[in-house]
């Protein structure tokens, strides 16, 4: 049975809110030391030392503490280290604001810049701007846009001197993140806890906050690949063609997407019998060409009776209801609709075994959109606030204003659930618009409905960099944008740095023109094939970094100043990222390409990859002290083996270099038994010798039997180049190797 909540009246449950969150604010501050629960400690920090130390948790007072909701940010409890040192630099003040909302402040010191807060439009840096954390259907947005479609709670801050702090509120309901004079949270419901990190960089608290909010599990290396996407590709003959055009104009493509169009009267799980008449026969062709597929299920079920989800979804009762018990209906593409209640753990199960037929045919990802929830006709643009979640025995019950923001997760937890179950030998491949901090554990994300121009192309790095500063390292724009035509030249610079994103797709509207690389003329595609190509053989490293990330929580792509925080000429600089620490990509993202960036001190060596040099394709530069694995240009993620393997070096100023590589099946979980081959790569200079060798290794992976050729990037006239087998080590002698007078 339902619980009673429902019969709770707006009225009356502001007066809860309201009695619940007064009499805390009265009250002592409480302040602990933290750290992740299991026994996992801490990073460190400036502040306290040791396990745990520069992790706080603060509440509003002992009712606060007592009160406070169960956290759908955090992936486990976390433990209490004891009572925070007097010395913590950072001290939330709590108090009430006019509309009876909590408030959190927290000063911050002249030259402090703010990061972060999770998908928001416009600059990189935040200072001064406020966003609205309500998961919203924003179609065509733009830094004005007060709330887009994912909300997290969690400001970066960078101090002057490079050391950093940052702060998670944790709350679902909707939160005002106003940056205009410090730090301030101001969020509805009752009274929640706040969390602060505080560490020696900003890479250092970024991989802190992974220890707490989780991080990503290592996807099938198909996924790091590049899709093609529009809305949409049908029927099955036109999907065939884009799959055959990719392979004789020879771009790399490993995944085609399938929006609502392939759905049988929009009805999810559900294929349109003479759109797709047998989708598992077309899978089979994919895959036989090197393709994975990816497709669309929304939320929104059509209320139609004899239609299985709807009468299967009716009897388990797993529709959310309204205030007074009945079930909520919306409109959606389907026409009226009905949606889980996916706060319950019965209707996530539920949800979960939907997808057994569905992947049996072939499925290899599952795309969940519309899931704020977007509500067509009405002023909200989702379901009324005070609609009723029942809730699990963890969470309690509880009114869609508290659900709201968490309603996308909870969907792509119980997605991400049922395509394992039903493909349990393989690593499942989510994307989901709307998610909240934690959302990360279960699902990739991207931008939204951006538009084909100048301006949404240039904020989609900022907008990627502030996403992956939130815990969500998997996250990339629509490149190309997805409102409007856009133009040649637009679409080939944006592809430009757009295939080096994390997540890598091009998708476009219904009404817009065909946006395939070759869709502009013969110029815009050979750009295309060489951007695309050059993500491709950069793809070990991608591969690497993205261990990186499951591993140790740190960022794929990461802002500049990154590389130097205490450099305050970086701080601002959102026109180029860095792929992990050692790559840097410097697009040109002006139509006259009159934007010079700001570089990081020190030594950053230009880094070619194949084919000529080409305007439209952003600069990319290596570290000195790298090495960065890279390998063949493929057609798709898994066409061949790893043969011959480029490293890619930069010495430091003391001559010596080292990077890592990461191999696996590319899909299974062998890896978590130790099916894996991590080698550290060294390099050091002594005299006219440059020595490459294998320091470390882990893994029980056997080392492959291929060849290893060594580009070192001089400064001082053409790289130096040598060719060996892995495992050896190889001798490359300057003095043999002409240099300029």
């Amino acid at each position: 049975m339902r619980s009673g909540f429902h019969a709770i009246t707006s009225a009356a449950l502001g007066l809860l809110i309201c009695a619940v969150l007064a009499p805390n604010l009265s009250a002592q501050v409480i302040a602990e030391r933290i750290g992740p629960g299991g026994g996992q400690g801490g990073n460190g920090g400036r502040s306290g030392g040791g396990s745990g130390g520069g992790i706080a948790r603060f509440y509003a007072g002992e009712r606060a503490r007592n009160n406070a909701l169960p956290s759908f940010a955090l992936v486990k409890p976390v433990r209490s280290l004891g009572p925070l040192p007097d010395g913590f630099p950072v001290r939330p003040v709590f108090g009430t604001d006019e509309q009876g909302r909590q408030t959190v402040a927290i000063d911050i010191e002249p030259g402090t810049s703010l990061y972060a807060t999770g998908e928001v439009a416009g600059p990189l840096l935040r200072n001064g701007r406020t966003v609205t954390l309500w998961n919203t259907d924003a179609y065509g947005y733009d830094e004005h846009t007060p709330s887009l479609y994912q909300s997290h709670p969690w400001v970066l801050a960078v101090r002057p001197d490079g050391s950093s702090f940052g702060v998670l509120a944790d709350t679902t309901w909707r939160c005002v993140v106003d940056l205009s004079d410090g730090i301030r949270f101001a969020a509805e419901g009752p009274a929640y806890p706040v969390i602060v990190i505080d560490r020696d960089s900003p890479r250092e608290v970024v991989m802190a906050l992974s220890d707490l909010v989780g991080r990503i599990t290592m996807p099938p290396k198909w996924a790091i690949g590049y899709h093609q996407c529009r809305y949409s590709y049908y029927p099955d003959t036109r999907v065939r063609d884009i799959a055959s055009q990719f392979r004789d104009r020879n771009i790399p493509c490993d995944v085609i997407w399938l929006d609502i169009h392939y759905m049988n009267g929009y009805r999810v799980f559900e294929f349109d019998p003479s759109r797709f008449p047998d989708p598992r026969g077309l899978n089979d062709h994919l895959h036989a060409r090197g393709f994975h597929t990816v497709w669309m299920i929304d939320p929104g079920i059509k209320a139609e009776p004899g239609y299985p989800v709807y009468d299967s979804g009716t009897a388990g009762d797993h529709w959310v209801k309204r205030a007074d018990g009945s079930v909520y209906k919306g409109e959606v593409w389907p026409g009226w609709c009905v949606f889980p209640d996916f706060t319950q753990q019965s209707t996530r199960d539920w949800w979960a075994g939907l997808y057994k037929d569905f992947m049996a045919q072939g499925v290899d990802g599952v795309w969940n959109d519309m899931n704020e929830p977007a509500v067509f006709n009405v002023a909200s643009k989702t379901m009324p606030e005070d609609n009723v979640h029942a809730g699990d025995p963890r969470t309690g019950p509880g009114p869609h204003a508290r659900f709201h923001n968490v309603y996308g997760m909870l969907m792509v937890k119980a997605t991400r659930e049922g395509v394992m179950a039903a493909n349990p030998d393989k690593r499942p491949f989510v994307l989901s618009r709307a998610s909240y901090t934690g959302g990360h554990r279960y699902g990739a994300a991207w931008t939204g409905d951006n538009t084909a121009s100048w301006h949404d192309l240039e904020q989609s790095i900022p907008m990627v960099l502030n996403l992956s500063l939130s815990g969500q390292v998997f996250c990339g724009p629509d490149i190309g944008g997805f409102i409007d035509d856009g133009t040649p030249e637009m679409f080939a610079r944006w592809m430009g740095f757009g295939a080096m994103f994390p997540f890598a797709r091009a998708h476009t509207a219904v009404q817009n023109r065909d946006k395939e690389p070759w869709m502009f003329g013969p110029e815009v595609e050979a750009t295309c094939r060489q951007a695309i190509e050059r993500r491709y053989q950069l793809l070990p490293y991608y591969y690497s970094l993205f261990h990186r990330a499951s591993t140790t929580g740190e960022p794929i792509v990461a802002p500049v100043f990154f590389a130097d925080p205490s450099d305050p000429a970086l701080r601002s600089e959102d026109d180029a990222f860095l792929l992990g620490s050692d790559v840097l990509v410097v697009a040109q993202v002006t139509p006259n390409r009159d934007r010079v960036p700001a570089m990081p001190r020190g030594i950053w060596r230009p880094m070619l990859l194949s084919g000529p040099f080409n305007p439209d394709l952003p600069a990319l530069y290596l570290r000195g002290g790298a090495i960065v694995p890279t390998g063949p240009i493929m057609q798709y993620a898994d066409q061949k083996p790893l043969n011959p393997l480029t490293l890619l070096i930069a010495l430091n100023e003391h001559g010596r270099a080292a990077g890592t590589l990461y191999e696996d099946a590319g899909d299974g979980w062998g890896y978590k038994k130790g099916q894996y081959l991590l080698t550290h790569y060294a390099a050091k200079r002594e005299g006219d010798i440059i020595t490459v060798s294998i320091a470390d290794q882990d893994g029980s992976m056997p080392r492959p039997d291929r060849t290893v050729r060594v580009r070192v990037l001089m400064d001082d006239g053409p790289d130096a180049v040598g060719t060996t087998t892995d495992g050896t080590t190889l001798r490359i002698d300057l003095s043999r190797i002409p240099r300029p007078e």
